[in-house]
């Protein structure tokens, strides 16, 4: 047999189309599912579609994928006389999106959310390309709901997602950093790393990069009371409040001021209580850490999902909530609930066993493949 009907029979490498982006709640799931294709098939193929001008331009190169960027934009409420020119920039992501599938030729696509995902995936299934969907939140977005329909399946990291067919909805989790499930510790050994004391119970809060003024306002104001009990705190303020605070407050070594954690693991590892927003994939770690948790949603996410997604946890004794509108009456109440309460901090760790699935891009991958019949 000659090389040319040697290699001609030799089967191509899978090509993989993947969009999410706008921020890294949907770009990083898209990334940790690129990234187990690759560990089983190292030849495959990837491309990804994103929003001109968006974050996921930045992060999937910096991830080692290539992405083509189509310019669309999301309905700007704040400014209704901008939106004029949104049909077109739809219709023109429409075309290009279908360009750039067509000369791609992908064996299937997965959208995680954001603005390309709608035009990108809807072109792939006017294609006849399989396409699969991986929803973070609790609530699902309209272009996902409208996408659901032609999807071969609907990857959930809540049971029960309003606005998808029930059928489709596999309950799988969302796709985390390995370290959060590689990288957690002992607590004392943890809480010794970080220069704290190993006998003091200690409360991690986390709002994500910028920041949560509203929980920053919140320590702040409860500063007394945390000095008081006696506990100690790893409080990452994120840039908006960083620079006031570190020059503003006088603070005793128990509360450690932090812009930014670089070893999220570590910190999740010390902490005997964490605060956080309700983020979905700040959520799934949470779940994976399994660290009686209380949260403070973005009331001003989109559709409310934030308060959606916290409420699946409080169904569950999983977690507490406390809304922002609340904060002054019921933040440090509710916090001394939990950390006052050892049987309460035990119980709501071993509820969040039932969120927590630290193999949700192994799963995903395997139902993918098994549904394509690779």
């Amino acid at each position: 047999m000659d090389n040319q009907s040697v290699n001609s029979q030799k089967p191509r490498a899978i090509r993989v189309l993947l969009s999410g982006g706008g921020t890294g709640g949907h770009i990083f799931p898209a990334i940790a599912i690129a990234d187990e294709i690759k560990k089983r098939f190292p030849d495959a193929e990837f491309l990804f579609i994103g929003a001109n001008g968006k974050m996921e331009m930045e992060k999937v190169p910096q991830a080692g994928y290539k992405i083509e960027g189509i310019d669309i934009a999301g309905i700007d409420r704040g400014n209704m006389l901008s939106n004029l020119g949104l049909p077109f920039k739809i219709l023109k992501s429409l075309s290009r999106s279908k360009k750039i599938i067509k000369g791609f030729a992908p064996d299937f696509a997965i959208g995680t959310g954001g603005f390309a995902s709608g035009p990108a995936l809807y072109e792939a299934s006017k294609l006849r390309i399989p396409i699969f969907i991986q929803e973070q939140n609790a609530h699902a977005g309209v272009t996902n709901k409208i996408l659901s329909k032609k999807a071969k399946a609907v990857f959930t990291a809540y049971p029960k997602v309003e606005g998808f067919p029930a059928e489709k909805i596999k309950f799988l989790g969302n796709p985390i950093r390995e370290n959060t499930v590689s990288g957690m510790q002992d607590t004392a050994h943890a809480k010794e790393k970080m220069g704290l004391d190993k006998d003091k119970l200690t409360i991690l809060s986390v709002g994500g990069s910028l920041g949560s003024r509203t929980l920053n306002n919140g320590w702040k104001e409860n500063l007394e009371n945390l000095k008081e009990k006696g506990y100690q705190l790893i409080w990452q303020t994120g840039k908006l409040d960083y620079s006031e605070l570190s020059s503003s407050l006088q603070l005793p070594t128990s509360i450690q001021l932090k812009e930014f954690i670089k070893d999220m693991e570590t910190a999740y590892s010390a902490a005997d209580v964490i605060v956080s927003r309700a983020g979905a994939i700040a959520i799934s770690e949470l779940a994976v850490a399994q660290k009686p948790v209380l949260l403070v949603p973005f009331p001003f996410a989109a559709e409310d999902h934030q308060t959606k997604n916290a409420m699946n946890l409080v169904e569950k004794n999983a977690a507490r909530m406390v809304r922002d509108s609340e904060m002054k009456d019921r933040f440090w109440t509710t916090l001394t609930e939990i950390c006052e309460n050892e049987e309460l901090r035990k119980e709501m760790s071993e509820n969040l066993r039932y969120f927590a699935k630290p193999n949700a891009a192994k799963e995903i991958v395997d139902e993918i493949f098994k549904i394509i019949e690779w």
